[in-house]
């Protein structure tokens, strides 16, 4: 029987890439993440949809920049208690979702792969599952989320590193595949761990 964790609070779609310059100087910006009401899951990805129409994800398996090809992590789940460990460190600028995140659960305590290694299940209000986030890896931070983090502020290396590793074990959110029949999502729908 699933455990919960709670309500899902937010859904959200990449619009495009979130890493903009040359490599070795990219910067991290969250313009391209826009909430949505509904969020359409499938094996490939994740699509927005919203009053205006169908929102592609960045990471959908159709999407031109090609940032899922291997199909194993078209889907991001993030936390509420862990956007409140990363603005406790490093400021309000940490809004929920800025790390791009497909869905937000809340939560009164951090996820641990442990947690979430063997699957997640999505719950509709009435408690029947739409489906389930299979595949399960760990986010890690990348140096451009991590300066975002840091409001891009020169630190020293050493501090930069324990920022990144502050990031990591599942605090920026998990990569999943979406396994059984595409389903709508809503904020209201739950997750569980299997």
């Amino acid at each position: 029987m699933p455990s919960i964790l709670g309500p899902i609070v937010l859904l959200q779609v990449q619009r495009a890439a979130l890493k903009l310059g040359a490599k070795g100087a990219r910067r991290y910006h969250t313009e391209p993440i826009v909430g949505v009401p509904r969020l359409r899951v499938t094996r490939e990805g994740v699509v927005g949809l919203a009053a205006e129409g169908e929102i592609l994800d960045a990471h959908h398996r159709d999407h031109p920049l090609h940032k899922n090809d291997d199909g194993v992590h078209g889907i991001s789940v993030g936390f509420t208690a862990h956007y409140a460990v990363m603005r406790q460190r490093f400021g309000p600028h940490l809004v929920l979702g800025s790390a791009g995140e497909s869905l937000i659960v809340e939560t009164g305590r951090r996820i641990t792969l442990a947690d979430v290694d063997p699957g997640l299940v999505v719950l509709d209000a009435a408690g029947l599952e739409k489906g389930r986030l299979t595949q399960v890896q760990v986010a890690h931070p990348c140096k451009a989320f991590t300066g975002f983090a840091l409001r891009r502020e020169t630190v020293p290396p050493e501090d930069f590193k324990q920022s990144l590793q502050f990031l990591d074990e599942g605090l920026r959110g998990f990569y999943c595949t979406w396994a059984g029949e595409p389903a709508v999502l809503e904020p209201g729908d739950v997750g569980a761990t299997m």
